[in-house]
């Protein structure tokens, strides 16, 4: 819906978008999913991946640059996160 919807978007722009619609969707009950297989979890970091090559001028960059450069962490980062905010 994104990519439908915003042509062109900068680093700022996708930052807002990202962490308002997408990032909420993925990481709800983030407790409950850690538990199911790997194939799942990986399923949820590739929604993640292709969104951040949403952003121009990122598309050629590896996964883990184009997060550093956009000031997010893997899904699987902050799941372990949480684990330990929770316990």
């Amino acid at each position: 819906m994104i990519k439908r919807n915003f042509r062109r978007l900068d680093e700022e722009d996708y930052l807002i978008i990202y962490k308002t619609y997408v990032r909420p969707h993925l990481e709800y009950c983030i407790q409950v999913w850690c538990l199911h297989p790997a194939t799942d979890i990986l399923c949820l970091e590739k929604i993640q991946r292709a969104a951040t090559k949403i952003v121009s001028g990122l598309k050629k960059l590896e996964y883990g640059d184009r997060l550093k450069r956009l000031g997010l962490t893997a899904l699987e980062t902050r799941r372990k996160r949480g684990d330990l905010i929770e316990t």
